[in-house]
């Protein structure tokens, strides 16, 4: 909070009082936890590890609010906790209006919470996650990268690693956004979402307001980088060749997919509108991108492309990008566990007698990461149902209702529609809304299973 303080100090915006209050706040509550809990722990059980991810989750949000409520656009309590969640959880949906003439701190602020939650969000993927068993990520368990066994003496190497190249990443997405034409501000507050693949911005126009093509296909760039498997980097590095990234079945497919989608709406935008080709590729490649990696960033309303366009983004949003980004969604590794284990029943079928073994990136698929796999995209979609239901309760129409309960599990921002769509907001819906969409929010950032477990009795009678 010290940064936005600074930053309108600078300005003589008056809120760096409430950056700096905030963080006295959030420093004094923190530091009674330290002074009243000390201690030598080796290892995390398994229910204290659900309980450290859950909590942390939570609390952040609750004191990344405080700015948003005491400040010159005096939220409310349940506005400042969508708009922080919305922001740790890199979701991008916001409540905001006005952006543009928005004071440069809590722009800054937005753009800060979504920047660690990115890396929150990759650390968690790489060493928490995959302990946890949580939706199969235990698949991506390697032996340089396994803290599971020795948590505390890993995980700080493995955090400075993904830090490191986290902020080099950020710094070179800034930097070619300023070049581009961006003010060096505009560059460091879009540099921090684009990498985090959040999708705040400092206007309501988001990345369109610049009305530049370089700048949009620089986005596509990082927000493809953003989703990509943070852990490959490390290895690029270490080998000092790109071959690692290229090689891995995730990262194959997701660009695959991210290519013939793009290629497809491109026709599509290009046949039914007037824009020429260049400028139908433009506008499809990013929208696609922007809203398959979970960023939210939009140069135009694709709401107004047509109902199929509008049924092809629904689908796009629930993709997601690559386990160990900063993306969110199903994630593609699902999608290929799935399809390969769908591949194995089917030659079953044929040959009943056959042995089939289902792998992924060239391994056999164990039973408990199959099974984990098809628990989650089940618990997927049981999930929305629920939500999206609970959403229709509350007075949303069809389409806000269902869009927002996706949106939000899946964590992209923009819905559909012209309430909650890419070009409005989400501060019209009730409270009761905003609550809901914001523990979807949680709910989908933490894979489901984090969460949901933590409601079952059992688990706290252990």
């Amino acid at each position: 909070m010290f940064f936005p303080a600074l930053v309108d100090a600078a300005v003589e915006n008056p809120d760096w009082q409430v950056f700096m209050v905030s963080a006295g706040v959030a420093i004094f509550s923190g530091g009674c936890l330290v002074f009243a809990n000390q201690g030598r722990i080796e290892s995390l059980s398994t229910q204290q590890a659900f309980i450290l991810t859950v909590s942390a989750w939570v609390v952040i949000p609750a004191f990344g609010a405080f700015p948003f409520v005491f400040s010159e656009l005096r939220m409310s309590y349940t506005d400042a906790l969508f708009e922080a969640m919305s922001g740790v959880t890199t979701t991008g949906s916001t409540v905001i209006t006005g952006l543009d003439g928005a004071p440069p701190g809590i722009l800054l602020w937005r753009a800060l919470l979504q920047w660690f939650g990115g890396v929150g969000v990759v650390l968690m993927a790489i060493s928490i996650f995959p302990m946890l068993k949580i939706g199969g990520m235990q698949l991506f368990r390697t032996e340089s990268f396994d803290v599971s066994e020795k948590l505390y003496a890993r995980a700080p190497q493995l955090a400075a690693a993904i830090s490191i190249t986290y902020i080099v990443l950020t710094l070179l997405c800034g930097i070619s956004l300023w070049l581009a034409g961006m003010t060096p501000f505009e560059a460091l507050v879009h540099a921090l979402t684009t990498i985090a693949t959040g999708g705040y911005s400092t206007s309501d126009g988001s990345i369109g307001s610049f009305d530049s093509a370089l700048i949009d296909y620089l986005v596509v760039v990082f927000m493809i980088v953003g989703s990509l498997p943070f852990v490959l980097y490390l290895k690029a590095a270490s080998a000092r060749d790109g071959r690692p990234i290229i090689r891995d079945s995730q990262v194959r497919a997701f660009l695959t997919m991210a290519m013939a989608l793009v290629l497809f709406m491109t026709i599509l935008l290009w046949q039914r509108s007037d824009y020429d080709l260049w400028t139908a590729l433009r506008y499809a490649s990013f929208n696609v991108v922007s809203i398959m990696t979970g960023t939210g960033f939009a140069t135009t309303d694709y709401g107004l492309w047509g109902p199929f366009a509008v049924s092809a983004f629904f689908f796009i949003m629930l993709i997601g990008g690559c386990a160990g980004s900063t993306s969110c969604g199903i994630k593609i590794f699902r999608f290929q566990v799935l399809g390969a284990l769908l591949n194995v029943q089917l030659r079953k079928m044929i040959q009943p007698s056959g042995i089939f073994i289902a792998r992924y990136n060239g391994m056999p698929i164990k039973e408990a990461v199959s099974s984990s796999v098809v628990s989650f995209l089940f618990l997927f979609v049981v999930s929305f149902v629920v939500i999206a239901f609970a959403l229709a309760m509350t007075g949303l129409d069809f389409i806000t209702a269902i869009s927002a309960a996706a949106t939000a599990i899946a964590n992209v921002g923009p819905a559909l529609g012209p309430t909650i769509g890419p070009a409005g907001t989400f501060q019209s819906l009730p409270d009761v809304s905003k609550w809901i969409i914001t523990f979807a929010m949680l709910l989908g950032r933490l894979e489901l299973f984090a969460i949901l477990v933590m409601l079952t009795p059992w688990f706290w009678r252990q």
